[in-house]
């Protein structure tokens, strides 16, 4: 059974950075296409980032775009999610998510994805 764990976030001030990280277990990493969603007090999940299975595409929400940096490291099953100049709109619960894949087709639909990680806090104070 695929499981996600995530580490990382906490609390920062605005312009500040944090990284998130996710660990895949009981699965291959690397067959999987892997995405950060977000969901702040009172709101829908928003898509925030997705990265495909081969590192070679990755789509990052326009309200992220230019701050946040999503890569992997197949070798350590890890999907990491950097985030530069944190304002206070992305505080948010963090959830990294994963969809098995071969075709290399970009996932920004909650539903589209398969497993997802426990969640964590991120909160930017002004």
């Amino acid at each position: 059974q695929v499981q996600l764990v995530q580490s990382g976030g906490g609390l920062v001030q605005a312009g500040g950075s944090l990284t998130l990280s996710c660990i895949l277990s009981g699965g291959i990493f690397s067959n999987y296409n892997m995405g950060w969603f977000r969901q702040a007090p009172g709101k829908e999940h928003e898509f925030v980032a997705h990265i495909s299975w081969s590192s070679r595409t990755t789509h990052f929400a326009d309200s992220v775009k230019g701050r946040f940096t999503i890569s992997r490291d197949d070798a350590e099953n890890t999907v990491y999610l950097q985030m530069n100049n944190l304002k206070p709109e992305d505080t948010a619960v963090y959830y990294c998510a994963a969809i098995w894949d071969s075709t290399g087709s970009y996932y920004a639909t909650r539903d589209e994805y398969d497993y997802w990680g426990q969640g964590t806090q991120v909160t930017v104070s002004s």
